[in-house]
């Protein structure tokens, strides 16, 4: 395999995990880190990249170039990419790797196309490479085999054929159930606290709904440090929900219960930062504390 330059906008929590991995295969990991947070930076000092400062200095070295973002910054950035691209002369291949809808790839396809610059889609599942299990990237697109350079212990590169948008359409229905029941379960508990009824109603799941209750206890004191990116992807689900003829009004919700949670004390947290040691149940008295102070503001 002939060693790939990989450039990854930007190396956060899920980016710079995939350019370390890319590093122990061999590869070369580049970034731009002009302007961005010291959080950023250190995380991608800690993975092996090379900080090439700005968007056009990636754009001159690398052969493939991975966006992996919030993904109401997707569209944007592609913009971005592809004056930056064009201003080198180079043609490296760029992918989107962002939670967006079908529509959105469309359209970032399109502007691609309309510039003459390669493109591909990739929908990624699961947690970060370096878990016990690998990371799907489930890639789309005529030029996605590019992408097999990646696949292995860490990485299982899923290829999907030409079509464009199917590795965004597998990504929003796989999120659409478990990050939107994430949302419903944080809202059930929520209620019981509100209610009165948190003790009972959490001991009825511990004997009748296990497998929930189970997820709820391990997820769900974390769901916040998260809580303002899955809101932006909450929104392109149901906007992938309603282009499907099914409505998106569930996923409306969810994005609304993310933003919430954002908002509280516990979305100021990193992954670097979480307290580990919070329980569920601590957790939740600090969303009620903040949905209480929300009502007095209003």
């Amino acid at each position: 395999m002939t060693a790939k330059t990989i450039g990854i906008l930007s190396p956060g929590d899920m980016g710079h995990k995939v350019g370390e991995y890319a590093i122990s295969l061999g590869h070369r990991a580049v970034t731009a880190l002009d302007g961005r947070s010291d959080v950023t930076r250190m995380r991608a000092e800690r993975a092996g990249f090379e900080d090439l400062g700005s968007l056009a200095g990636v754009a001159a070295a690398a052969d493939i170039i991975l966006s992996i973002m919030p993904p109401e910054r997707a569209a944007a950035f592609a913009d971005e990419a592809i004056a930056a691209i064009k201003a080198t002369g180079a043609e490296p291949l760029y992918v989107d790797c962002n939670a967006i809808s079908p529509a959105t790839t469309q359209g970032i396809n399109d502007a691609f196309e309309a510039a003459g610059l390669p493109f591909a889609n990739v929908g990624i599942i699961g947690s970060p490479p370096g878990g016990l299990a690998a990371t799907k990237f489930y890639a789309s697109g005529e030029l996605a085999g590019a992408l097999d350079i990646l696949d292995g212990d860490g990485i299982s590169v899923r290829q999907m054929g030409p079509e464009i948008t199917r590795a965004s359409a597998i990504k929003m229905c796989y999120a659409g159930l478990t990050k939107g029941l994430m949302t419903l379960q944080t809202s059930v508990l929520l209620a019981a606290e509100m209610l009165g009824v948190y003790d009972e109603l959490t001991a009825e799941f511990a004997a009748s709904q296990k497998p929930h209750w189970d997820a709820m206890q391990k997820r769900g004191p974390f769901q916040a440090a998260n809580a303002g990116r899955w809101s932006g992807e909450m929104d392109e689900i149901a906007k992938t929900f309603n282009e499907a003829s099914i409505t998106g009004k569930i996923h409306d919700g969810a994005a609304e219960v993310f933003r919430f949670l954002d908002a509280t004390a516990l979305g100021q947290e990193t992954p670097e930062t979480l307290d580990r040691d919070r329980t569920i149940g601590d957790t939740v008295k600090i969303y009620r504390h903040a949905l209480e102070s929300k009502r007095v503001a209003e």
